[in-house]
């Protein structure tokens, strides 16, 4: 990388400076000339290149008219993609001369993929519109050469369509948003108390009944308002076989999240023989309408370990992923404390307590799941009573989770609520609509440090990578998301992809400038993000109670 311009966030000015968001590694560049994109411009891959190709001519060809027609390599007039086994698997290099076109390079198909998400970029905002809003126009793209490669692995971002249920295209058009910042690991919240999202085909109640409510409560679970209205929807199986398709065209991993033993009731409410029948009368047991934390858990019993056996199995059949997200969060234990079947249990299996018969839950299916070749996942509950090998760790409540896990040799996904929960205000004041729990600004996620201090070098390599969580209780259709998500999400993905330096030396005055030109991207993609000077009007909720902290979060 000699010669080049360093263009990491870190404020260098001059020519090599660019409007990327995640921020390149390298950039030389851009210099006198362009290349011009227009009805002549050919385009041409190598074999495995494909899926990028056709990003190619579906995106760019929709909103700047380029057909893109099939090329030779190398031709002068037209875009070449090409793999390079030498280069790191996601990196790619990006080579726009004005004579001798475009050739981008990648580590892998996924790195030619992240690429063409930077050619982009620098194609301007109409190259993320869906159609030609200026026909006739040749697009320039200045001369330069740009290297790149990620940081992490594991650049996720983590929906909850449980507590909101997002239709299906919603879904895909996170996808493209996340394509667009060089996100490639979708968490996808598909079952909690509020609603089972996922066909079951062997337990059809799951969706019969679990996957809608009578009513839903409207702001924080405090607030007296309701939404009078049945709230409700769910993915057939082959609404999930065409999310994992389009995910996968766009070099995005989709984990599915089934949560056990807490953040259950759904289930229960469809088939009541999953909960603690011998404390309360599970027959009783709706879908909730609120928000909090549900007393109503799994029993542990072998009924409930054999129904979910069923359910994951066809979650394996749907999910390709190597990872599975069994949650293992929040699970109150008072209904095994007075259940004579949960205490039995525990005396059984001769263990301590109520925690390790949790612990015992989790671990039946880490093995289970490991026996098939997939990984389980959990929020950092799971290390309580000590964790199967293999098993990867969500750390939420804080970074002490993460470090304990990746000291005791086990994988981590760094996502602490202090930092990346996207639910929690951008600001503070009163026209922050439903605002939840400590300002988190824009400037506080770009300052988010995945790897903590603590760790040594070979601890540190445990830290898969980190992901931004949107939780929906308060997030009742897709405006919402968006403004709750964006900017910040780009922040995160700078996070996720640049090598930055250490947070306080991050500059994060440049990265607002690039957010300038950033914006008009988001803009064009018709994303209700909140605006730098606060809400609009219409995002406002007034009268709608949230429930704001003070002060900064604890950082554990």
């Amino acid at each position: 990388m000699t010669g080049m311009t360093d263009a990491s966030g870190t404020g260098v000015s001059g020519a090599g400076v660019t409007d990327l968001i995640p921020a390149p590694v390298a950039v030389d560049g851009p210099a006198r000339g362009a290349f011009p994109f227009g009805p002549d411009t050919t385009l041409w891959g190598a074999p495995g290149t494909e899926t990028t190709q056709r990003w190619l001519r579906a995106t760019l060809g929709a909103a700047l008219a380029l057909p893109l027609p099939p090329g030779r390599d190398g031709a002068r007039d037209g875009v070449t993609l090409r793999l390079d086994d030498t280069l790191p698997t996601e990196a790619y290099r990006l080579e726009v001369t004005a004579d001798r076109g475009v050739v981008l390079t990648g580590g892998s198909p996924a790195g030619v993929f992240w690429g063409a998400q930077t050619l982009r970029q620098l194609l301007g905002p109409a190259a993320f519109r869906r159609a030609p809003v200026r026909p006739g126009t040749t697009h320039g793209v200045p001369q330069q050469t740009i290297e790149d490669a990620p940081r992490f692995p594991w650049r996720g971002l983590m929906l909850d369509v449980a507590r909101h249920f997002m239709p299906k295209e919603g879904v895909l058009r996170y996808l493209d948003l996340m394509a667009a910042h060089k996100l490639n690991v979708f968490h996808f919240h598909l079952t909690d108390d509020q609603g089972w999202r996922v066909e079951i085909e062997r337990h059809p109640k799951l969706t019969g009944i679990g996957s809608w409510r009578t009513r839903t409560k409207f702001g924080h679970r405090a607030s007296p308002l309701w939404e009078e209205k049945p709230h409700g929807g769910h993915y057939t199986q082959d609404d999930i076989r065409e999310i994992v398709a389009y995910a996968a065209g766009r070099h995005i991993t989709v984990v599915p999240e089934i949560d056990v033993p807490g953040h259950s009731q759904a289930a229960i409410a469809a088939y009541p023989e999953l909960g603690n029948t011998d404390v309360i009368d599970t027959t009783s047991l709706s879908v909730w309408d609120s928000w909090g934390i549900s007393p109503n858990v799994l029993a542990p019993t072998d009924n409930t370990l054999r129904f979910y056996e069923g359910v994951f199995e066809e979650v394996l059949q749907l999910f390709p992923s190597e990872f599975i997200h069994i949650g293992g969060d929040e699970c109150l234990k008072d209904q095994w404390r007075r259940s004579p079947a949960a205490q039995a249990r525990i005396g059984e299996l001769g263990l301590a307590d109520e925690d390790a018969l949790q612990s015992w839950f989790v671990g039946h299916f880490a093995t289970w799941l490991s026996a098939r070749g997939r990984r389980l996942v959990g929020w950092d509950e799971i290390l309580e009573g000590g964790l199967a090998d293999g098993a990867v760790v969500s750390s939420w409540r804080g970074y002490e989770g993460g470090i304990t896990a990746a000291r005791a040799g086990h994988d981590v996904v760094m996502c602490p609520e202090q930092h990346v929960y996207l639910d929690w205000r951008q600001a503070p004041g009163a026209d922050e609509p439903v605002p939840i729990a400590h300002v988190r600004t824009l400037e506080d996620v770009y300052r988010f440090e995945p790897v903590p201090e603590r760790l040594t070098e070979a601890e540190a390599r445990h830290v898969l990578g980190t992901q931004a969580n949107v939780w929906t209780e308060v997030m009742e259709d897709h405006a919402r998301v968006d403004y709750q998500t964006f900017p910040r999400l780009a922040a995160l993905a700078e996070v996720a992809w640049s090598s930055l330096p250490a947070p306080a030396e991050r500059d994060f005055a440049d990265f607002e400038r690039r957010m300038r030109a950033h914006y008009r991207r988001l803009d064009a993609l018709g994303v209700a993000y909140r605006p730098p000077a606060g809400p609009h009007p219409w995002q406002r909720r007034p009268g709608v109670p949230g429930r704001p902290k003070d002060g900064p979060p604890a950082n554990r």
